[in-house]
Parts: structure tokens; C-alpha cells; sequence
């Protein structure tokens, strides 16, 4: 089975926006928000959950920024200041083991070719086995329930 990586989105672009106000948050379809909860604020930074305290927005991000009928825009949160993930190949962190886990398999044309709901503790093998064909150029990872995306499965460089 290929080996993979999971990463999640690059910051850059995003951290600033916590400098604005709700107002100008608002103007961005943002919104500012503080964990109330250890679970149910996934950072698609850092691939972890959020603390209960912090602070964090939800933006729209497009996840799915190709050329494809599969082009695709979702909600996701992210923390202040976060970092981003860096994964050991084959890891699935809890932020993805611990949730009911939507996958999807892209072609080299970003075309859904294959997909599965699972629980995240079997996104591992999915991931392996899906990679092997080289028909596969990546996949996605999304909530399950409330179909967010929640990170990115490409093959482990060697």
C-alpha cells in the first residue's frame, strides 16, 4: 500500500484576518468565534481541535480550487495563530481517527473517482490502498456529518 501525508491549509493568507473586526469579518462572510467546547472546532491548520478559550474564525475557503466540475468552496475553522500540521507519513492524527470521515479520491483531471464514508480509524488503509493506483493524484478528507473539509491525503514522498 502507498504510504500518505495528510496536511492541512497554509495560513498565510488567513491569520491576518483576525486582525479586522467583526464588521470587516462580515465583509469576508467570517465570523469570530471562541471554542466552547473541546470538540467540534476542527483547526484545518494545525489539524487538531480546538481548546476550550480559543479564539478562532470560520471562513470560506475553497478546498477544491481546480478547473473541474468538482471546484468546491466550505466553511473551516481555523485558530489563531495556529501552525501548520506536520504529519509523520501514514499518521491520521485524532482530529480525523476520532470523527466519521468522509473520503474522496481525485484523478489527475481533480475528478471525484472514488469515495467512502468510514469511521476515521480505517481512513489509514483507505488512503493506502487508493494511492496505490496511480490513476489517483490525491484525496480529500471531510466531516462525515457536516460535510466540512477537513484536510488533504497525498502521496508520501519517499
Amino acid at each position: 500500500m502507498a504510504a500518505f501525508v495528510l496536511s492541512g491549509i497554509d495560513p498565510a493568507s488567513l491569520q491576518p484576518l483576525f486582525d479586522l473586526d467583526d464588521a470587516g469579518l462580515a465583509a469576508r462572510y467570517a465570523v469570530r468565534r471562541i471554542a466552547d467546547s473541546a470538540r467540534g472546532f476542527p483547526c484545518r491548520v494545525s489539524l487538531r481541535d480546538a481548546a476550550v478559550g480559543e479564539e478562532l474564525l470560520l471562513v470560506p475557503y475553497w478546498h477544491q480550487p481546480a478547473a473541474s466540475p468538482y471546484r468546491a468552496c466550505g466553511p473551516v475553522f481555523i485558530r489563531r495563530g495556529a501552525m501548520p500540521a506536520r504529519l509523520a507519513a501514514n499518521e491520521v492524527p485524532p482530529y480525523v481517527a476520532q470523527r466519521l470521515v468522509s473520503v474522496r479520491a481525485y484523478d489527475h483531471a481533480d475528478c471525484l473517482v472514488a469515495a467512502e464514508v468510514m469511521e476515521g480509524v480505517q481512513v489509514g488503509a483507505w488512503l493506502g490502498s487508493q494511492l496505490d493506483d496511480p490513476g489517483i493524484a490525491y484525496a480529500h478528507l471531510h466531516s462525515a456529518r457536516h460535510g466540512c473539509y477537513l484536510c488533504h491525503a497525498a502521496r508520501a514522498l519517499r
